[in-house]
């Protein structure tokens, strides 16, 4: 892959609300991958730059990239 060339990866984010405010995310795939902030939109961007920069950390030490393999299914408990 050429410097110019860019590749789209898909991952699944996990974003919860903390009890103290705020928001914390993360990326199951990319093990240790995690970021937050004050509002859902600031966690987006900076879960999005932690994963960037986890991949780019990848890429340099010439490690596989992960893929998706999680398996994500609703359950509707009746109590």
């Amino acid at each position: 892959m050429s410097d110019n060339t860019k590749q789209i990866y898909n991952y699944t984010v996990i974003l919860e609300k903390e009890s103290d405010g705020g928001y914390h995310a993360f990326c199951p795939a990319l093990k240790g991958c995690h970021s937050q902030g004050d509002t859902f939109e600031e966690t987006i961007v900076n879960i999005t730059e932690a994963m960037e920069l986890y991949l780019e950390s990848l890429i340099a030490d010439h490690q596989p990239i992960p893929k998706e393999d999680l398996i994500f299914k609703p359950l509707n408990i009746l109590r």
